[in-house]
């Protein structure tokens, strides 16, 4: 299964290089298949395209540690304690502050204060999860819980980018979306790039 998804991803970033989320998906599936240098070298390549998906460090995080290489792996860590909690992203910060004190490091000291946002500013009390700005869709964009969650949670311009994204996904992987597994895929794509899981 794992081979499966590696070729898949490598395809996919094969085919468009300045894909995050394939390169993304590539080191997630390598680490699942502990090719941590492997899985290490994808997250690189994500934070060479973008160093905003926190999520990437603790994942790179992950590796360095499994590959013995334990200063690099608290450097970027805490690199990407600071970034998750300048984003507002709580999960991935808290997530990297478990690995620091597992390494016997304390996590960098931040504000507690409220994240500042770069992004355009919110509508009616609105933050996107993703950019922090834009405005809200006006209906959720499909039914069931998920739908509910990208439009309690997303903006427009972002679901538009995704909207692209997934398109190209589905056409890279070959997904047939009435299939569940298919769908499954397709869904965690979304929540990936949309910043979901976080």
């Amino acid at each position: 299964m794992c081979d499966e998804r590696i070729e898949r991803f490598t395809k996919m970033t094969e085919a468009d290089p300045d894909n995050e989320l394939g390169h993304f998906s590539l080191g997630k599936a390598y680490l699942d298949a502990r090719r941590y240098e492997e899985a290490a070298s994808s997250f690189r390549h994500v934070l060479d395209l973008s160093q905003e998906f926190s999520k990437t460090y603790a994942l790179l995080g992950q590796c360095l540690i499994a590959l013995g290489r334990r200063d690099e792996a608290v450097e970027t860590l805490r690199k990407g304690y600071r970034l998750a909690h300048e984003r507002g992203d709580m999960m991935p910060r808290n997530e990297m502050g478990v690995l620091l004190r597992e390494l016997g490091e304390a996590p960098p000291m931040v504000e507690e204060t409220a994240p500042a946002r770069t992004a355009a500013p919110a509508t009616e009390g609105f933050a996107c999860k993703r950019c922090g700005g834009g405005g809200r869709l006006p209906t959720p964009p499909m039914s069931g819980e998920l739908g509910q969650r990208v439009h309690e949670s997303i903006c427009a311009d972002c679901w538009k980018e995704w909207i692209g994204m997934g398109t190209m996904i589905i056409n890279e992987l070959r997904l047939d979306l009435r299939s569940e597994e298919a769908q499954r895929v397709y869904d965690d794509h979304m929540k990936e790039f949309l910043r979901l899981e976080s």
